[in-house]
């Protein structure tokens, strides 16, 4: 009953779904303006859709459309599809000896409205892990983002020693990194308070207190410079 004929369209969506993680992998389909534009449609499909019981909107809701990318979306679908239709077809065709086109037909449908709700729950926080495959590992990233001291204070280059600071980058990822004030710094950024990174060198960055003399100063020769 393993490789039964019976199975073979759940193989065949399995194998599509795996095809589809991997395309994520190795080409880092994030989907994120997808992301964008989907969670409008579906909010307008559920407004509009608000008086009735089980609405379209509704159902594309449940389904994830709007929740995760396309691609990751769709490859969860058709990987929970191929595993769900085969258990079920072994299981029933085990209890029965025999599965004809109608019970077929039954179990195709119902794994298929189920792998749909799973999916919608489960593939999101997937999306999360496969972020980090297209993520962008360049520490330059990082300058231009605003922080918060971690550490006591940000020591100056020239005192030898360094302070910390958490900042999310561009995709929300919380970092904790390494830093320390230019020479010229006038203010020590204290625990808790914001900085701008302003220049990445070897295994630190640079930062400048948020809001400060600093960060007019260095704003200025910016523009000279430009």
């Amino acid at each position: 009953m393993l490789f039964s004929l019976n199975n073979l369209p759940y193989w065949i969506f399995l194998g599509m779904g795996i095809l589809l993680f991997f395309f994520m992998i190795i080409y880092g389909g994030g989907g994120e303006d997808f992301d964008i534009d989907a969670d409008v449609d579906v909010d307008a499909d559920v407004d509009a859709d608000s008086n009735h019981e089980l609405g379209f909107g509704q159902f594309l809701g449940w389904a994830g459309i709007g929740k995760a990318p396309l691609i990751l979306l769709l490859a969860t679908d058709l990987s929970l599809w191929g595993v769900l239709g085969w258990m079920l077809n072994v299981w029933i065709g085990g209890v029965s000896n025999n599965i004809g086109s109608f019970i077929g037909s039954i179990i195709l449908f119902v794994s298929l409205i189920i792998s749909l709700l799973l999916g919608g729950l489960i593939a999101q926080p997937i999306g999360k892990i496969f972020a980090e495959f297209g993520e962008d590992v360049s520490s330059d990233r990082l300058i231009g983002c605003i922080g918060i001291v971690t550490s006591a204070y940000i020591p100056t280059q020239n005192q030898g020693r360094i302070g910390q600071v958490d900042v999310l980058d561009a995709k929300r990822n919380l970092l904790t990194i390494s830093a320390v004030l230019p020479d010229w710094g006038t203010v020590a950024p204290q625990r808790g308070e914001k900085v701008l990174i302003i220049e990445h060198q070897a295994q630190i960055y640079v930062v400048i207190a948020k809001d400060s003399h600093d960060e007019e100063h260095w704003l200025t020769n910016s523009s000279r410079r430009d």
